[in-house]
């Protein structure tokens, strides 16, 4: 167990390592940011003082590692874009991320886990394939075309929903949520319904692909031949087995959310960490691109880590696997 705990951790560090670097060759070739910090008209004696106190003369490796230094505290200088610290851009961001990707996934959970079963239970029924027909348009289309089609319904023709921004929020210490408010809530809809889009359609399509599988298997035969009731057998046996690779797919697309909120925030101008992405690369501001990289990486590296320790403690096979090295 320590084995496999120590492995995973250190290619958990040799992938933030690697981020890290790609991150730093941003800073040292797309933009020059004593330029962006000083302006045309700065004096070379102020452009010399000034790389000196970045660290810009240092010698790439020594740069490098400062740079991967700092990361590891979450401190990536300041914004070019708007002169304030990147981490604190960053901590005001995130929190409307997390909320967005958060409710997109339960938004997912919820409809597409018994959706799934549904169409599993009643295959071959119009219902069922008209459902599976509508997964193709969540599976094909874009983000940003699934959000236009939302905003154009249900905020330009009906009215009853707002078409962007986050509207009210509560400040909870240093976080903040709109999830505590009326306004808040009627704001996160349309964005949550549009990031949930592709995860939905894609737990529906995978709990009915393994509830089909399950109910061919022997013990669920064995199950009907006891004499349980199909209520039993479906969610007593059946959906118990399905939801194990789901709930695995789920961890890991959580990370997917968060990272591709970036088109769903810019078409709704939700206030989070991918419109300061978007913002950030129309600027070149090299120190808030370089934050979102890092962080986004730290936490697919967090959830697949996770993920693989979660199989270690219910996978014998793993285990015998690890004695065997």
């Amino acid at each position: 167990m320590l084995v496999f705990i120590l492995r995973r951790l250190v290619q958990a560090l040799v992938v933030m390592l690697s981020v890290a670097f790609i991150a730093f060759m941003l800073f040292q070739y797309v933009g020059d940011p004593v330029t962006n910090l000083l302006g045309q008209d700065a004096t070379e004696e102020q452009r010399v003082a000034l790389r000196k106190e970045l660290g810009l003369d240092q010698p790439f490796p020594v740069q490098f590692a400062r740079f991967a230094a700092n990361a590891a505290q979450g401190e990536f200088g300041i914004s070019l874009r708007q002169g304030r610290k990147v981490s604190a851009l960053i901590g005001e961001r995130f929190p409307a991320t997390l909320e967005l990707a958060l409710v997109a996934g339960l938004i997912a959970l919820g409809l597409g886990i018994p959706l799934g079963v549904y169409a599993a239970l009643r295959r071959g029924k119009a219902s069922a394939q008209l459902l599976m027909t509508g997964t193709l348009f969540g599976v094909s289309l874009p983000n940003f075309v699934i959000g236009i089609v939302l905003i154009w319904v249900f905020a330009v023709e009906l009215k009853w929903l707002p078409s962007f921004g986050r509207g009210e929020v509560v400040a909870l210490g240093s976080w903040t949520s709109g999830l505590l408010t009326r306004d808040g809530l009627l704001h996160l809809i349309l964005p949550a319904f549009t990031l949930s889009a592709f995860q939905l359609t894609l737990i529906m399509r995978l709990v009915r692909a393994e509830m089909l599988e399950v109910l061919r298997t022997d013990y669920i035969r064995f199950a009907r031949a006891r004499g349980l009731t199909n209520r039993s057998v479906y969610f007593g046996h059946a959906l118990k087995n399905t939801l194990v690779p789901v709930i695995t797919i789920t961890g890991l697309q959580l990370g997917s959310l968060i990272a591709f909120a970036i088109i769903t925030e810019q078409v709704f101008q939700w206030p989070g960490m991918g419109l300061l992405f978007i913002q950030a690369v129309q600027f070149a501001d090299i120190p808030v691109m370089a934050a979102y990289l890092c962080l986004i990486s730290l936490i697919f590296v967090v959830i697949n880590l996770g993920v693989d320790l979660l199989y270690f403690a219910v996978d014998p096979r793993l285990r015998v696997e690890g004695k065997a090295h």
